[in-house]
């Protein structure tokens, strides 16, 4: 009954916070409509002439907010999405749910990873407990290939069984943007969860207006790991037409210190670059990038684990070439183009310090990764009436990955040689028309759709080729520039793994010890696997005030409910013989069991996200809340990478005259029991996490940035859902920035 109780009151302030939100600035967005909606289109105006290409190959709004005269605490701007149309729009306006992480959000976290950044995004989370090379991004209880990662617009396709998802550093993210739910129509295989797209830095980002060149050097570091993290990032302009930047960041981290005053072994040195060139003449451009990720760790094999038994000494090198072009002319409504070539290579090395495992000592281990591809997308642009426009978005994806797996001049059980490629064509449209009659305001309408063939190759079984047409169509009414209601339908679909194909070798040793042979449970390949599929409905509002309670102020929220059905989704089935019982263990073989990959569940999930904030010139006060639950539809277990209900709120002081902002995140678990699995059961929790920024734009300090914080102030103990660890205890960072330009 309190569980039941307390869901009911999430879902009531759920829906009474909009509304709230709505009666308060009601009466002022009545009165102002025709002056916002003025102001709106000139911001948006502003903001694309004030655009650069960026790397996935539409424009991305990179003008900043106007600093008030003597302070760095400047008001935020509304945030723009890029990544879900592939053009930029308003994410208020987006017909469906979009969260962008900015630089001034990353800046509170002083992140030392990834999942640092994603605070307060709802139905966001990562799996795989604190170390960052276990760490998994999961979204609306999809996980692994069934979400689309792109790193400048690169996919990256590494999927491992109990290392992370991708490596890289955060300091060099100038933002984050994730699109939750079906995202297939634009991106194609993986678009069951959504999108999260990482953006990285460039010149713009530090060049202020009659600058040239400079230098920004940093060093920060945190206490729940004994991590010291120095950087440097040179910059600069040459001429009118070529930007460039380069930047160096080392880490350098021991064991890490959990609630439990206990810790986990991670021993880490990391070196990461990245390097950007960009030539602008007229509507051309041209960017060539280099992003390298070079890691060495001590920790166990499985880095989600939280024993420190099966010791490997592990090196990881990630690196990803990038070439871009661009023509972007707006007197050209039929061409504006955007074309990117990339290159990915993952190299993962490990080397056995113990017999723990599943090998000897000194036994090494190699896993490559190689990903090429290219995107192609045009945009072409009509105006239908006075008050109608369209704007089509077509174009044509391709990548391959070529993996090989490599175990003492040998094949590495799980990891097997074998290829796979995909190749995509794409059209979307975005029509704005004027509201029928005398309905007030405007539709956006998205209707879109992608044709995929894939294939996958490997010598251990038959090849697995397969198409796939995924379309999509959603729909935003804005009765009121302050006001709007969504609804979308989408479909998505998520082609099978290539470890899920060709798995072949030694799963895990069962040993009784003499006089009884070990107990093997070998992996067996399944060619025939079925792409997982998914059909989602959602449906929303959203609210967006100026000038509510005091001049120059802002207070928005967007909420939706969301309801998937899945088929065919994949399950790893483990068939273990009990030795006496089923087999007879004094037979070599009899007792030994298979362990095979198939589509066997139908899925229904369904959940709720909210984001909610306001924002004036001294304060800031934000919520998040996410819900999801999901089952089985033939047999009613739950299922899926799910998460409690969540609730995160940042609250923030804006001392302009002392350029100083002082906040706290506060993250809000509730317990967690939407599980057939009594051991995935976890105790709720609540997290407190302290910051303060201090940027003085005073002439002597102006380029000086100290950032301080503690997480996990009260050192709670608690483990997130599909985490084999607890998270870490209580930290305490710093980072301190300066920089000079000229």
């Amino acid at each position: 009954m309190a569980t039941e109780y307390r869901r009911l009151l999430n879902r009531s302030v759920f829906l009474a916070l909009p509304i709230a939100l709505w009666l308060i600035g009601g009466t002022a967005g009545a009165q102002e409509t025709q002056t916002q909606t003025q102001d709106q289109t000139q911001t948006q105006d502003q903001s694309q002439t004030g655009t650069s290409t960026t790397e996935n190959g539409a424009a991305e709004n990179t003008a900043t907010p106007p600093a008030t005269e003597g302070t760095a605490t400047r008001m935020s701007v509304p945030p723009v999405t890029v990544t879900a149309t592939r053009n930029p729009m308003a994410a208020f306006e987006y017909p469906g749910s979009v969260s962008v992480v900015d630089q001034e959000k990353i800046q509170t976290r002083i992140p030392s990873t990834v999942d640092d950044i994603m605070l307060g995004v709802p139905n966001v989370t990562f799996s795989g407990g604190p170390r960052r090379n276990g760490q998994s991004p999961v979204i609306r209880g999809f996980t692994a290939q069934d979400v689309i990662v792109l790193l400048d617009g690169t996919r990256q396709n590494l999927i491992t069984g109990h290392d992370g998802r991708f490596f890289l550093d955060p300091a060099l993210l100038e933002s984050v943007e994730v699109v939750r739910g079906a995202t297939s129509a634009l991106y194609g295989s993986g678009g069951l969860g959504g999108v999260m797209e990482l953006r990285t830095k460039d010149a713009s980002d530090f060049l202020e207006p009659g600058e040239t060149f400079g230098v920004n050097s940093f060093i920060g570091g945190q206490s729940v790991n004994d991590e010291v993290s120095p950087g440097i990032t040179m910059f600069g302009k040459v001429g009118e037409n070529l930007d460039l930047i380069g930047s160096f960041v080392f880490r350098d981290s021991d064991n890490i210190d959990l609630g439990t005053d206990q810790e986990v072994s991670a021993d880490d040195q990391i070196y990461s670059g990245l390097a950007k060139a960009k030539y602008t003449a007229g509507a051309h451009s041209f960017e060539g990038a280099w992003l390298r990720y070079d890691g060495n760790s001590t920790e166990p094999s499985n880095a989600q684990d939280a024993t420190g038994a099966d010791l490997e000494d592990k090196h990881f090198v990630t690196q990803t070439w990038r070439t871009s072009y661009g023509f972007h002319d707006p007197d050209n409504k039929w061409v504006n183009l955007d074309a990117t070539l990339y290159y990915s290579q993952n190299d993962l090395k490990e080397k056995r310090l113990d017999n723990l495992g599943a090998g000897p000592e000194g036994e090494e281990l190699e896993r490559d990764l190689d990903t090429v591809g290219i995107r192609v997308d045009n945009r072409t642009r009509f105006e239908l009436g006075p008050d109608s426009s369209v704007v089509f978005t077509y174009g044509g994806e391709g990548y391959r990955d070529m993996q090989d797996g490599d175990r003492d001049g040998g094949n590495l059980d799980g990891v097997p040689d074998a290829d796979s490629n995909l190749f995509g064509l794409f059209a979307q449209a975005e029509l704005t028309l004027p509201a029928p009659g005398p309905i007030p305001g405007e539709f956006l309408i998205i209707p879109g759709a992608r044709f995929d063939y894939y294939s996958s190759s490997s010598d251990l079984a038959d090849d697995n080729i397969d198409t796939a047409v995924s379309p999509k169509i959603a729909v935003s009414y804005l009765p009121t520039d302050w006001l709007m209601f969504y609804g979308s339908y989408g479909y998505a679909f998520s082609a099978p793994n290539m470890n899920d194909l060709y798995l072949t070798g030694t799963h895990f040793v069962i040993p009784l010890g003499p006089p009884f042979p070990d107990i093997v449970n070998h992996f067996q390949p399944n060619p025939d696997l079925k792409s997982q599929t998914t059909r989602t409905i959602e449906a929303g509002m959203g609210l967006d005030f100026e000038d509510v309670v005091m001049a120059n102020d802002r207070a928005s929220a967007k909420g939706g409910w969301f309801l998937t059905y899945g088929d065919d989704l994949i399950s790893r089935s483990v068939v273990q013989p009990a030795p006496f019982v089923d087999c007879n263990p004094f037979i070599a073989g009899d007792c030994d069991g298979t362990t095979i990959i198939d589509n066997v569940n139908k899925a229904k999930l369904e959940g709720v996200e909210l984001e909610a904030n306001y924002e004036n010139d001294w304060s800031i006060l934000g919520v998040a809340y996410s819900h999801i639950n999901g089952w089985d539809r033939e047999t009613g277990d739950h299922l899926g990478e799910l998460q409690p209900d969540t609730t995160t709120f940042h609250a923030a002081l804006k001392i302009p005259p002392a350029d100083v902002q002082i906040g706290s995140w506060i993250t809000w678990a509730q317990d967690f029991d939407n599980t057939d699995d009594p051991t995935l059961e976890r105790d709720g929790y609540v997290v407190t996490d302290l910051y303060i920024v201090w940027s003085p734009q005073q002439e002597l300090l102006r380029g000086f940035t100290l950032a301080a914080g503690i997480d996990n102030v009260f050192d709670e103990t608690y483990t997130r859902v599909f985490s084999g660890s607890d998270e870490a205890g209580r930290n305490y960072k710093a980072m301190v920035a300066y920089q000079i330009a000229w």
